[in-house]
């Protein structure tokens, strides 16, 4: 373990023997095969796998939980001629899994109605509103994706109202699942699926896929018209890109790039996404520059434009509401800076920096923007945060962001009697309580972390891949780690540490909190870098101190020629020259 100013950086140590049996058997670059043996994919044909995910070794949908109860419902109301009333969510999960859903039980000839909740007027979840109106449609389905999972008592509701029900989800389970005709959530205790988190895309994904077999339509045809949308969903819900999540989002990347989705194709264009024939786009593509726009819209609008857009067959159509959501994401970005720096300062105000878990209020604060600044809080004071907005009637309504060790969802139901509502993941939940029973919400959940956090838990620790000798950073090996994509949760871009390099120099860039530096080593290889958020730390080194450095190899083009860039992450000082 090595340390730098303010982090632990872990690393483990080289294996060589399953490097070049890696090398031997599948002829991949030392650099790749280096990754895969330090992230525990020894086996070549595991590797091998891993390296070339194939639709094929998607699991069989029949496995789902429930799949056999939710076709029936599906089918037997197409057959009947039966309303399917399909409500979605407000993310880019939500709206990606309704449009999935839309358009196939659209093209299997199934009458249907889309919703997707509106964040202040209906909240997190099903609304009782949407229930009766969609008995006020005549709807004979109620359809969820992505949500549904702790909606107990609108399941109840709906089916009181005459109406069949069907879950699907995949947000963590509680001690109770909905009395529904089929709950389809691979994180159910009796669940026998191989793999348990898929995103609320990714399971109805594959139900549709189980569907389209059932009725003996073609499998490859139907992945094509859809995995678009699936990856879509799936990176922007921040999946871990393992297993299933990992097919999905390779061969979903690839059809995003040559999507004939017109709504796409509007996105892509307002947002400059510049698309190379036979290249994909990368998961840099969704998860910050496609998702935050879809996002946007159901952070401080309406997510109906979102879905809007996504369903829609007409390019002119298309064009302004990409146009709009541009708009929406530019609001968005200045509303969530203005709360991202109120909360730091509530934090330094209110003495938080030493308790266990951060809770704040404030009202003014838009709830749609909350989840991102408890993130950035988080973030930046290590600590679970709960970020909330307070509403008229007294009710703080918000959203909470984790650190390794913290389950927020359990940390919320463990405690019914503060919260009136809640659930989520590990890492990302939202909730609400009384603002006048702020104080209790802190002391029960600071009593939670000491129950399963050390104090070791605050600092930040940074896995990194490799320790690294300069002739192993070339341009071609770095390259050659396109491999390994796409990056993500649980599969992130390669880290290196690359000890004894001396700074040779530092430029302050237009932001002094930014630098661009340079680095010599004893053997004459220089390297140059950015440094993003080091800049002050940087500017009290010494020209000619001697460097251990974290970071991440980048290729950059300039006028069609790539040079290798270093992204330098953090850094120590071991001597000076």
């Amino acid at each position: 373990m090595l340390n730098s100013e303010s982090r632990r950086w872990v690393i483990k140590e080289r294996d060589s023997v399953a490097e070049d049996l890696l090398i031997r058997e599948l002829g991949i670059p030392r650099l790749a095969a280096a990754i895969l043996a330090q992230r525990g994919i020894t086996d070549p044909a595991q590797a091998d796998k891993f390296l070339n995910p194939k639709l094929s070794d998607l699991h069989s949908a029949k496995t789902l939980p429930d799949f056999e109860p939710a076709v029936k419902a599906i089918l037997g109301a197409r057959d009947r001629g039966e309303l399917i009333y399909v409500h979605g969510d407000y993310d880019v999960d939500g709206v990606t899994s309704a449009a999935i859903l839309s358009r196939f039980l659209e093209r299997i000839k199934c009458k249907v109605h889309t919703h997707v909740p509106h964040r202040m007027k209906e909240g997190y979840g099903i609304h009782e509103s949407a229930v009766e109106a969609a008995k006020a449609l005549g709807a004979k389905l109620f359809l969820t994706c992505d949500c549904g999972i702790a909606a107990i008592e609108q399941v109840k509701q709906a089916r009181e109202a005459g109406m069949a029900v069907v879950v699907t989800d995949h947000h963590s389970v509680g001690e109770q699942i909905p009395d529904a005709d089929a709950v389809v959530n691979p994180h159910r205790l009796d669940s026998k699926y191989p793999f348990c988190e898929l995103s609320g895309a990714g399971v109805v994904f594959k139900l549709c896929a189980g569907i389209t077999e059932e009725l003996g339509y073609n499998v490859d045809q139907y992945y094509r018209a859809y995995l678009d949308l699936a990856a879509l969903g799936t990176i922007a819900d921040v999946m871990p890109l393992t297993d299933e999540n990992r097919i999905i989002a390779r061969h979903g990347l690839h059809r995003l790039a040559e999507t004939q989705k017109v709504g796409l194709q509007a996105l892509m264009q307002v947002a400059n996404v510049k698309i190379e024939p036979g290249v994909p786009l990368r998961s840099y593509h969704v998860g910050f520059v496609l998702g935050p726009r879809l996002n946007a819209a159901g952070r401080i609008d309406d997510a109906s434009i979102a879905l809007q857009l996504l369903l829609e067959n007409d390019f002119t159509k298309a064009v302004p509401l990409a146009a709009k959501l541009e708009e929406i994401n530019t609001a968005r970005k200045q509303e969530q800076q203005r709360i991202i720096e109120e909360a730091s300062q509530l934090v330094l105000e209110q003495n938080m920096t030493d308790n266990w878990v951060i809770v704040l209020a404030k009202e003014g604060w838009h709830p749609g923007v909350v989840g991102i600044a408890a993130g950035r809080i988080a973030e930046q004071f290590r600590r679970p945060t709960f970020v909330m907005a307070i509403s008229e009637d007294g009710i703080a309504k918000g959203s909470a962001r984790s650190i390794p060790g913290f389950n927020l969802a359990e940390s919320i139901w463990a405690y019914p009697e503060l919260f009136l509502s809640g659930g989520g993941h590990a890492a990302a939940a939202g909730c609400s309580f009384d603002i006048n029973r702020i104080g209790e919400v802190r002391s029960a959940l600071n009593e939670f972390a000491h129950q399963h956090l050390t104090e070791a838990d605050f600092v930040p620790v940074i896995q990194a891949d490799l320790l690294i000798s300069p002739e192993e950073v070339t341009l071609d090996a770095v390259q050659a780690l396109s491999l390994l994509e796409p990056f993500g949760s649980e599969n992130p871009e390669p880290t290196f540490i690359a000890p004894n390099w001396q700074l040779a120099s530092v430029t302050p860039t237009r932001n002094p909190i930014h630098a661009q530096l340079s680095l010599k080593h004893e053997t004459g290889a220089m390297a140059k870098g950015i440094a993003f958020h080091l800049g002050e730390r940087l500017t009290k080194v010494s020209i000619g101190s001697s460097l251990q450095v974290l970071f991440q190899p980048t290729v950059d083009e300039w006028n069609g020629r790539k040079n290798l860039k270093w992204q330098v992450k953090d850094f120590s000082v071991t001597g000076s020259e």
